[in-house]
């Protein structure tokens, strides 16, 4: 296992608080398991704290107290267990289609004792949609392009939810590009957000969009309807 991994303990201390422990534990896990389970690649391994770690924690600050969320694409746990460990008042489920990475993501749950849901399945799948539908936040980190996103985790959100998509430097110019089909798909409000500015040298950016609530309200007279 790289050394490079282990924490910087002043930044771990300011972004994880009294629950530092977990995060490095997360850490470890990563280092030891992350590249020979094809979870990330080697490079990855020397940068999992500024890169990963700290980039998705620092998302908690874009996330209401108490809130239903679900980590669309979970993976290797990224934002999803971050943002578990630092905000346990957040009701969490993590998305995962991969049968291999679903039971990665339950073996970290059990070891590090959170109270998080791990669900295997897609965003665009019915059942997902029926057991997940109605959430306030969607998560997504490195999934697909926004326009993908949009259509695959807008109708996961309540009316007025937020899907919360970490994107990089240009994260300006994918919303430009695809501003008009993230409308389409009832996105009533779109903007670029910045998270960590005062504890990471390079805050994490984020693509913020609101779901219409004239969405939300057709797509629950559908299930009424439907159910009723």
């Amino acid at each position: 296992m790289s050394e490079a991994w282990e924490p910087p303990t002043d930044v771990v201390e300011r972004v994880f608080g009294d629950r530092a422990s977990g995060a490095i534990k997360f850490a470890a896990l990563l280092a030891d398991h992350g590249v020979e389970r094809g979870l990330i690649g080697p490079r990855e391994v020397d940068r999992l704290w500024d890169r990963h770690l700290f980039n998705s924690a620092v998302l908690g600050e874009l996330i209401p107290q108490n809130c239903r969320a679900v980590d669309v694409g979970s993976g290797a746990g990224l934002p999803g267990i971050p943002l578990a460990i630092v905000r346990p008042d957040i009701r969490l489920t993590l998305l995962e289609p991969m049968a291999r990475r679903v039971a990665w993501l339950q073996e970290v749950v059990d070891t590090l004792g959170l109270d998080v849901e791990v669900v295997r399945g897609r965003a665009e799948e019915p059942e997902v949609r029926r057991r997940l539908g109605g959430s306030d936040i969607v998560t997504a980190r490195a999934v697909a392009p926004l326009e993908k996103l949009a259509r695959w985790c807008l109708p996961l959100l309540r009316s007025g939810g937020q899907l919360l998509a970490l994107k990089g430097a240009s994260a300006a110019e994918e919303l430009e590009r695809d501003a008009a089909a993230v409308a389409k798909a009832g996105g009533s409000r779109q903007w670029v957000a910045t998270c960590g500015a005062e504890v990471l040298e390079v805050p994490t950016t984020v693509v913020v969009v609101e779901r219409d609530e004239q969405a939300g309200r057709r797509d629950g007279g559908r299930r009424r309807r439907k159910d009723g």
